[in-house]
């Protein structure tokens, strides 16, 4: 969708729709990136977001305050270095230094939490999420909706496994009752209200696509095709995948928990007829074993289904045991760029 286009669109609806804001054409946005170890591809992302920003300001649609804001999570390789350079060689580009790494949910936390702007819009370094809808979603946020949602429209891009994976996980969660769009990453647009609602949210165990949706302000989808990564590795591997997946089940559903007791119910009436076959085995035949089957079935049954429950309960009280310490989510060690100077001197 033209930028040009845009603009004319977001001058007729300006003050139309948005009864809870001061939001004016241009508007003043952030693009917040979270990076970690992105050595290998940040120089083209931030080549691609400021050509994206300079095209957006020259049409009018956003304000020459808009910034891009990387938040380096404890990187291990030269991001850092790259974004203290592009941050002195681009106004429009701060940078955020997390003390240590800290995951990307955090990450990308703590740039919502310290970024300037009437709307922040996050987006990975990787160069996967398709930048040129970002005009599309800051139409639909000038239009009145709080949210904007960057929805895959497919997975072709992806491996038969990551697809599979991916797709029966959205499935699962919508099976346990947990509110999230279905192939939605972390591609969003987020209006100052809704971040300074989601800053309400104090849990350490952070699963922002669960988390967004509970706002409930008005939102809007825009769908787009993703990329092959552009460079590097996926800071995604199994391991990771599966935490994060059990962290949004965990984190919003007690859907396992009432799996056990229906583990309990089926184990009692699966009991119940291995105690009848057993009776009934001794009494009408010689093939078994006198009381093996009464007890070592019943015994390695119970005992295994006795572990699988604790274990789900101990996932549950080491998140109660985690939220009660209350420990910070992250810690800034540096900040670079001319975004946060002017923020603070707006507030003073």
């Amino acid at each position: 969708m033209d930028a040009k286009y845009l603009y004319s669109k977001a001058q007729k609806i300006l003050f139309m729709n948005r009864s809870n804001d001061t939001a004016t054409v241009p508007i003043r946005i952030g693009i917040v990136v979270p990076c970690f170890n992105e050595e290998d591809v940040i120089r083209e992302t931030n080549d691609r977001l400021i050509m994206l920003i300079n095209q957006l300001q020259s049409n009018g649609l956003i304000s020459h305050e808009s910034s891009i804001i990387y938040i380096d999570d404890g990187s291990r390789d030269a991001t850092w270095s790259i974004i203290e350079a592009l941050s002195q060689s681009h106004p429009t580009v701060s940078g955020i230094k997390l003390s240590r790494n800290q995951g990307h949910q955090n990450a990308l936390l703590c740039g919502l939490m310290t970024s300037p702007g009437d709307a922040l819009i996050s987006v990975d370094a990787d160069l996967q999420d398709d930048l040129n809808v970002i005009p599309q979603m800051i139409h639909h946020f000038l239009k009145g909706n709080e949210i904007v949602y960057g929805v895959r429209k497919s997975r072709e891009t992806d491996t038969y496994f990551k697809r599979f994976t991916a797709e029966g996980y959205y499935k699962l969660m919508s099976i346990m009752k947990v509110d999230i769009i279905f192939n939605h990453a972390d591609y969003r647009l987020l209006s100052r209200r809704a971040i300074n609602a989601l800053s309400e949210y104090r849990e350490i165990n952070l699963f922002l696509r669960g988390l967004v949706r509970l706002l409930g302000f008005k939102s809007e989808v825009v769908e787009y095709d993703r990329a092959e990564r552009f460079a590097g590795e996926s800071k995604y591997p199994l391991r990771k995948m599966l935490s994060f997946a059990w962290q949004g089940i965990t984190s919003f559903s007690t859907a396992p928990l009432r799996l056990i007791t229906f583990l309990g119910i089926t184990v009692s009436i699966v009991s119940i007829a291995l105690a009848a076959w057993g009776f009934l085995s001794t009494l009408f035949t010689d093939s078994t074993l006198p009381g093996w089957a009464s007890t070592v079935i019943p015994m390695y049954f119970l005992g295994g289904v006795q572990l699988f429950s604790l274990g789900i309960i101990g996932e549950y009280i080491s998140k109660i045991y985690m939220e009660n310490k209350s420990r910070p989510r992250f810690h800034v060690d540096q900040k670079i760029g001319t975004s946060f100077s002017k923020n603070k001197k707006n507030h003073e």
